[in-house]
């Protein structure tokens, strides 16, 4: 064996490795584009069925808490995790809490809608967003 053989083959692995994380990557980037428009969707068609938005609140990581938000929105799954706002954004409601919360609010950051919502969690529980917007609208105002 060369010592060169061996700077190939490194070489060579390290392109896979980046070949497989761009495709990942791309893939992921098409599957959050699929979901912003699923999203997009649910909030033309909530606002045509006269869902009323409510205002938003987040629960603290412990799950003891419940923090006002300054959004508005509609909750998308019964334990009010989950949220979608008047504007097309996805949310994940939990905070950090403590006093500044407290007082002021919890500040939360939109997040990337999945297709498939509970996908990878402990309970195996999960749904494809459409199916689970759709539930939503077909709930109308009594969630």
């Amino acid at each position: 064996m060369r010592a060169d053989d061996g700077l190939d083959w490194r070489e060579r692995q390290r392109r896979a490795v980046l070949a497989h994380a761009e495709a990942d990557a791309r893939r992921r980037a098409a599957e959050h584009a699929q979901a912003a428009e699923i999203v997009a969707w649910f909030v033309a068609e909530a606002d045509r069925r006269g869902l009323r938005p409510t205002r938003l609140t987040a629960r603290s990581y412990d799950g003891r808490g419940r923090y006002r938000t300054r959004l508005s929105g509609w909750y998308v799954d019964q334990a009010r995790s989950r949220a979608v706002d008047v504007d097309g954004r996805w949310y994940l409601l939990t905070a950090s809490g403590g006093l500044r919360a407290r007082l002021l609010g919890a500040e939360l950051e939109p997040s990337a809608a999945p297709l498939i919502v509970g996908e990878g969690g402990r309970d195996g529980e999960s749904i494809p967003l459409r199916v689970l917007l759709t539930r939503r609208l077909d709930a109308g105002n009594d969630v």
